[in-house]
């Protein structure tokens, strides 16, 4: 199959782009994501990729969500910060467009850009996790991409670390996501400077900023990439959590290599290093089993929609009829 087209929704945004069979990306085009509401969505979703349809011969399109998309790669059973709610939205824009199109969960297409074209090109057993405002993951076993009997499988950042910890966005508590995440280092950041900390006060200095409530994670962690020892310390503790979930993880699926992408993996060695440390201080059995290599992902942002573009030239699973 020739060009295709990737979609990646975000809550604010879709981003769309013609990519080739090498995960180039040719021509790019974007609309705002009318996120209330479901027939706005859809249509923002056709009006792009019909954009791009105009301009060359695209053979299918592939669209990255955040939520749970069913085993079959049509629907999107949940989206949670969107209003899909068993939305049958494959059909639905196939049907516009008359074109082929496929639907993913955006943590998995994002994965399979950086299996596909990026940091994981070499390997066939991959655990890419991406440290945004949650986390977000996917996993790679065999050069198959692992959605489980109903789609929905490898949420990461919803295993359970802290047994009635943090109450979670999906309604459990104490998910990895409350520990490792960005939306964790604002918290803990912002906790510091609230407690009066001498140290605290000097990384709201150092971020330009009086009230904690202003302060954000990309602050932090450029005000860690500038040596404040605040700052630098509540990475670390990031990473440190991170690297025990990991740990856990890779009992579970043995991969070759360990792929971490999103925003805070903009701290680089700060994250990486602690993130190691961890994982090898707790990993089960750690002296008689091989231990996976940690990278960071290449891609960036455009790893979702080279991603999805990607998934749209490959069949839809084959489904296993119930006993």
């Amino acid at each position: 199959m020739g060009l295709t087209i990737g979609i990646d929704v975000g809550g604010t945004k879709i981003a769309a782009g013609v990519v080739d069979e090498n995960g180039m990306i040719g021509a790019r085009t974007h609309r705002d994501t009318p996120a209330d509401s479901v027939d706005g969505t859809a249509t923002a979703i056709c009006d792009a990729a019909a954009e791009l349809i105009a301009g060359h011969e695209v053979e299918a399109v592939g669209i990255g969500a955040a939520g749970f998309v069913s085993s079959d790669r049509s629907t999107v059973l949940f989206a949670p910060n969107l209003a899909w709610r068993n939305e049958p939205l494959g059909a639905r824009v196939s049907e516009t467009l008359k074109i082929p199109v496929v639907v993913e969960n955006d943590a998995n297409a994002a994965a399979w850009g950086e299996f596909a074209f990026g940091a994981a090109k070499h390997v066939e057993h991959m655990l890419c996790i991406t440290v945004g405002t949650g986390i977000g993951g996917a996993v790679v076993s065999d050069g198959e991409m692992l959605r489980g009997a109903h789609g929905v499988a490898a949420e990461l950042g919803h295993m359970r670390v802290v047994p009635g910890g943090h109450r979670c966005g999906c309604g459990s508590r104490g998910c990895l996501e409350q520990y490792a995440s960005g939306r964790a280092l604002v918290r803990e950041g912002r906790a510091q400077a609230e407690s009066g900390s001498i140290a605290a006060a000097q990384m709201l200095s150092v971020c330009g900023i009086t009230d904690p409530a202003e302060l954000t994670g990309p602050m932090i962690t450029e005000a860690a990439m500038a040596g404040d020892p605040c700052a630098v310390e509540l990475l670390e503790d990031l990473g440190r959590w991170l690297g025990e979930g990991l740990a856990s993880l890779a009992t579970m699926f043995d991969p070759t290599l360990i792929v971490i992408g999103g925003g805070v993996s903009a701290a680089k060695d700060l994250l990486m290093k602690s993130a190691e440390v961890a994982f090898e201080k707790v990993l089960p059995a750690k002296s008689n089993r091989p231990h996976p290599t940690f990278t960071l992902a290449e891609l960036g942002n455009d790893a979702g929609l080279i991603g999805a573009a990607d998934l749209a030239r490959r069949p839809a699973p084959v489904q296993v009829p119930a006993r």
